[in-house]
């Protein structure tokens, strides 16, 4: 294997653990603050990381804006993104939440044909809906009821992300990745921060650490991602996302003591083969294409385009 594919499949390793422990964090701090306010915690704490990193590197030109309407948007979505991850990880494990979080990539192909005109080919909408049964599977349908309120958080959340998404692919043509993510940022301190006043609780000196790792570790993450799409193809680091499930199992069991049961590993080996199923029509899809040729929004990984602010 050639060296430079083995760093970026590390990295992308070491960004799916960041991440983990940041969303482990997060679910700590939720314990004791509203969901709304570790929103507002997550973007903070993570700002002054991304400015140190752009001042060590000397890229401030990086951070100008070129649609700034469109940032805005981002960052109204932002909110509501983040806000319904870290309610939905109030009530659900995190092998839970990240099972349903999974079906970002079939939302992403799918909805990539009414908003961004992309012909997305009969096999791959097979794809989608058989994933998205596995996201019924995992919310649990009965007689009495089709999806918690958890999980039902969870899945407006990884709508909005899928709507996120597609916002950067228009963005992508115009501004930087440092931008994107800066400003997605930025927006949601500032709209969070304006809700987060009205429902304020005091900050307490034990959780600091919670609060420094919320940022360090979405930091850490969001440059390991990017260093490993710049080193290897999507079609190598993308699947990896899907080791976040080991970390949720992981995690769950470890600090909650909580093991998956046999309904949440059933649908998430669909989410998760449909998934990586659809990234492979993708990237043969993609082969296909002459250089310079338009390509289709990849549903890679739900972390691919990290600019959002999960």
């Amino acid at each position: 294997m050639q060296s430079s594919k083995l760093r970026g499949i590390l990295s992308m390793i070491a960004a799916v653990a960041a991440f983990a422990v940041m969303d482990v964090t997060m679910k700590r701090l939720v314990e004791t603050y509203p969901p709304m306010q570790v929103t507002f915690l997550r973007a903070t704490a993570s700002l002054p990381f991304l400015l140190l990193a752009t001042a060590l590197f000397s890229r401030w030109r990086d951070l100008i804006p070129r649609r700034l309407g469109l940032h805005v948007l981002r960052g109204m979505l932002g909110v509501g993104t983040l806000w319904l991850f870290v309610y939905a990880v109030r009530f659900l494990s995190l092998a839970d939440a990240y099972t349903i979080y999974m079906s970002a990539p079939l939302l992403i192909t799918a909805l990539s044909v009414p908003m961004l005109g992309e012909h997305v080919g009969w096999r791959r909408w097979l794809a989608i809906v058989i994933g998205l049964i596995g996201v019924i599977v995992v919310l649990k349908p009965s007689g009495t009821g089709l999806i918690t309120i958890g999980g039902a958080a969870a899945l407006a959340s990884a709508v909005g992300y899928t709507l996120s998404a597609i916002t950067i692919k228009i963005l992508s043509r115009t501004d930087s990745g440092t931008a994107t993510i800066f400003w997605a940022l930025l927006f949601v301190a500032l709209f969070s921060g304006i809700f987060t006043a009205f429902d304020w609780t005091p900050l307490q000196w034990q959780h600091w650490y919670l609060i420094a790792g919320v940022g360090l570790f979405g930091a850490i993450g969001q440059h390991c991602i990017t260093y490993a799409f710049r080193l290897a193809s999507p079609a190598i680091v993308a699947p990896i996302e899907y080791t976040a499930l080991m970390w949720g199992m992981l995690f769950d069991w470890l600090l909650w003591l909580t093991l998956p049961n046999a309904r949440m590993l059933v649908g998430a080996s669909i989410i998760v083969a449909s998934g990586l199923y659809i990234i492979y029509r993708e990237r043969a899809q993609e082969a296909k294409i002459p250089p310079g040729g338009e390509t289709e929004i990849g549903s890679g990984s739900p972390r691919r385009a990290r600019g959002n602010t999960r």
